[in-house]
């Protein structure tokens, strides 16, 4: 507005790109977000948040389910899914309304509106709404559901995780395709609240890439409390009637009332304005220096799941943020250590890993050995009721203690 010029404008408001207006705030830079929805992106509104919110409250129901194990006598409980909606809901209204309130608090511009790039230091905002020139900007556009062939949303039959997230209702029975981190969590929030539930990988272990023991601990859980989990598992078309939905597989089919397709998401960045700059895409991914997040366009920085080969996780989203504006501001790379990023998968019982896998390691070149502890043993894990697991340390041979 005014002619200003700011220091930072930032596309995109999810954990990177409001770590990012947030994190300017301390060298003073002036700064504008333009988001087209409420400000907190895909892990506030659409992901982590709600879909951990819902897992607390499974997690309630079972433990209260279970509680004459522990001496505590009362009734069957029953789970009302409206007001467990309901609570989400209002957790992620409370989120949103105190990140608006922290971004207002460090002078933020935020504004409104779709915004693309128009050259390096230009952005427009709605279709010439608004123009913003700016010094640098970060590009912080997110990422959505991918899909696969036969299986287009339709927000009935065939879901992404937005939809499962808003159900009005307890789905009897849900095919649930990929079996990564959001399709595990779905499993097992599904099958404690009553749900029958078929889960379907393409690959050979669910939550593919993570340490292969933890995995099968972690399927093998999922399998006693009645998951149905089919590895090596390759999707035919659907057929899709008024009473539900036939997925084959293999030789084999099944039919549920939804399928939920989970097979990972894809960035964000068409119809952004890539290609008035001269930053390099792949696939529709953005490449980026990953010590200072400046991109091959001097000025214009990636952050978050729109990077190419990053974890698309919020805290590493959060850690690119702060290492752009770093750079911004002094010229000093700061990229975040991926080696040093954890993933958790929010199922019952959690699976989290931090380093290298063994798999991993090995493939780099080192020698490891690996050390695995039971659970059993652990006298807070027997105290919990919470005491089938293990944890497992990969080390490198003669390396550093």
């Amino acid at each position: 507005p005014g002619g200003l010029v700011y220091d930072v404008v930032i596309i995109g408001g999810g954990p990177a790109g409001y770590a990012a207006a947030l994190y300017a705030h301390n060298y003073g830079l002036n700064t504008a977000l333009v988001e087209k929805d409420d400000v907190g992106g895909t892990c506030l509104l659409r992901g982590c948040i709600p879909a951990k919110a819902w897992l607390q409250s499974a997690e309630v129901f079972t433990t209260v389910a279970k509680a004459a194990e522990f001496g505590v006598q009362s009734s069957e409980p029953t789970f009302d899914w409206g007001t467990a909606l309901a609570r989400k809901q209002k957790i992620v209204d409370g989120l949103v309304k105190g990140l608006s309130g922290l971004l207002k608090q460090r002078k933020v511009d935020v504004i409104n509106g779709f915004g693309r790039l128009d050259g390096p230091n230009r952005v427009v905002v709605n279709d010439g709404e608004q123009v913003l020139e700016a010094n640098n900007v970060i590009v912080a556009t997110g990422s959505v559901p991918r899909t696969i062939p036969g299986y287009d949303f339709d927000g009935v039959r065939i879901v992404s995780s937005d939809h499962a997230l808003d159900w009005k209702a307890r789905p009897q029975r849900v095919a649930i395709i990929g079996a990564g981190a959001i399709g595990c969590e779905f499993a097992s929030l599904l099958a404690d609240l009553g749900s029958d539930v078929t889960l379907l990988e393409l690959m050979d272990q669910i939550v593919p890439g993570a340490d292969a023991k933890a995995a099968r601990e972690l399927q093998k859980h999922l399998k006693r409390r009645g998951v149905k989990i089919k590895t090596g598992a390759s999707v035919a078309a659907p057929t899709i009637t008024d009473a539900g939905v036939t997925v084959p597989f293999g030789d084999a089919s099944v039919e549920v009332d939804v399928v939920l397709v989970a097979v990972g998401r894809a960035p964000v960045t068409e119809g952004i304005g890539i290609e008035t700059t001269s930053v390099q895409v792949d696939r529709g991914y953005l490449g980026a220096d990953l010590t200072t997040m400046q991109t091959s366009q001097p000025g214009v920085y990636a952050v978050g799941d729109l990077l190419a080969g990053t974890p698309q996780l919020a805290h590493a989203g959060f850690a690119e943020g702060i290492a752009a504006v770093t750079h911004i501001a002094t010229g000093t790379a700061a990229g975040p250590d991926y080696r040093a990023i954890p993933l958790v998968v929010y199922t019952h019982p959690e699976m989290a890993e931090v380093g290298l896998t063994e798999a991993a390691a090995v493939d780099q070149g080192y020698e490891v050995e690996t050390h695995s502890h039971s659970f059993l043993g652990v006298g807070r894990a027997q105290i919990s009721g919470q005491n089938q697991g293990m944890v497992k340390l990969v080390v490198q041979k003669d390396g550093p203690i």
